[in-house]
């Protein structure tokens, strides 16, 4: 499968935040799934094996540290890179998302061409061995 045909898991609650990201990425040749909160995430990764996860931090219910935290558990999940994309850019927020299980951070709002260049270097590590 090539790059640009992988898939994308996208959890975020808000509507245009969705529509941003998945128009960005479908743009790039990426196939984009959303899920609008924490358990229709969890619902989607029973079917489906997605390249790549991008959780939003700030979900009502079940936050996306939790999320991850949950994500991690389903041994299926091992390799899939989780990134936190969110507006928490206070001190410690970044560690505090690694430490919940992702493996990247992307700060909100985002940078078009700079987000690009992330989701391809978290796939690029998983293709590489990491």
């Amino acid at each position: 499968m090539s790059e640009n045909t992988k898939t994308i898991l996208y959890v975020e609650d808000n509507q245009d935040n969705r529509l941003l990201i998945r128009r960005i990425l479908m743009a790039e040749g990426f196939n984009v799934v959303e899920a609008e909160h924490a358990k229709q995430a969890l619902e989607v990764v029973e079917k489906l094996q997605p390249a790549l996860i991008l959780v939003d931090i700030n979900m009502p219910d079940i936050d996306g540290y939790a999320l991850t935290a949950m994500l991690r558990t389903k041994p299926h999940l091992n390799t899939v890179p989780i990134i936190a994309l969110t507006a928490n850019v206070m001190r410690g927020d970044r560690e505090r998302t690694l430490a919940a299980g992702c493996d990247g951070y992307i700060q909100k709002p985002i940078d078009i061409d700079q987000f690009y260049e992330l989701i391809n270097r978290y796939l690029r590590e998983v293709d590489h061995g990491g």
